[in-house]
């Protein structure tokens, strides 16, 4: 039986990430459709956003450059609603498996929770399809932290995205697919791979949590009707064993992760006792 995969991101329909996997999937016998934003929608979380024109959500046919033969679909909503649509047949049959990324940056950590890729993937799950969050590490610390500073300097970035290592990531995350498929489909793989040459990565190991992303968002002036934020490196080393350190060390990370989950160690006894 062919697997039908949905390709999303939220880098935008445009962005090399996308093409990448949605490339090593079709190149594998996959039944692939592509749908992503039309515009960039970075930390959006899961949410539930999209345009309407006329009570209709807006969506435009964009074919890929280098893969005419795949379906693919510009959508003004950020990438949960896409995943969220894409699961009750918006874009053709349902898929089996949604694969969200190349994204442009590590998500790694438990800054995931704000990730657009993961959010997507994390829907996806919640509404019965196993998901993939898939991320490429093109930026250190300090680049991300630069970048922050101006668009000129994350436009430059950009410029790059040519010489990056998108086939490694989506190498990594066809290979893992088998794993992915056998799990518990609320369970989310986010994988994580370093921007080398798949014969260059020392190997694909699991990876905990960090206890913070590449970056952390910090207050740099509040005043009168207005608050300015920027990034910051974290200060605390980074801990062994955990994605951020296998990343830095030449490894791929993958860690299976839950959007939404009951825990049972806060003491709720008692309530509703007369």
């Amino acid at each position: 039986m062919t697997l039908r995969v949905l390709v999303t991101n939220d880098d935008g329909i445009a962005a090399p990430g996308i093409q990448a996997l949605a490339r090593a999937a079709a190149d594998r016998g996959m039944d692939v459709v592509v749908a992503a934003p039309l515009e960039e929608a970075s930390g959006t979380s899961a949410a539930m956003n999209a345009v309407e024109r006329d009570g209709h959500v807006v969506v435009r046919e964009h074919p890929l450059p280098e893969l005419p033969e795949v379906p693919a679909f510009g959508v003004a909503g950020s990438p949960g609603f896409i995943a969220l649509i894409a699961v009750h047949g918006a874009f053709g049959p349902p898929p089996t498996v949604v694969l969200s990324g190349i994204n442009r940056g590590a998500n790694a950590g438990r800054a995931v929770l704000h990730s657009g890729t993961v959010g997507a993937a994390f829907t996806a799950a919640a509404n019965g399809c196993r998901a993939m969050a898939v991320s490429l590490d093109v930026l250190s610390a300090g680049e991300a932290t630069a970048a922050s500073g101006g668009a000129a300097v994350a436009a430059a970035a950009r410029v790059r995205d040519a010489e990056r290592h998108w086939s490694t990531a989506a190498r990594v995350a066809l290979d893992l697919l088998p794993r992915l498929t056998a799990g518990p489909v609320e369970s989310v793989l986010n994988v994580n791979a370093p921007d080398l040459p798949h014969g260059r990565l020392r190997g694909v190991r699991r990876g905990t949590l960090a206890s913070f992303g590449q970056v952390q968002m910090t207050v740099a002036e509040a005043g009168h009707g207005f608050v300015r934020t920027s990034l910051a490196e974290p200060g605390q080393a980074v801990q062994p064993g955990t994605d951020l350190a296998l990343l830095a060390e030449g490894y791929a990370s993958v860690t299976a992760i839950r959007a939404v989950t009951e825990v049972t160690d806060v003491d709720l006894s008692g309530l509703g006792d007369t």
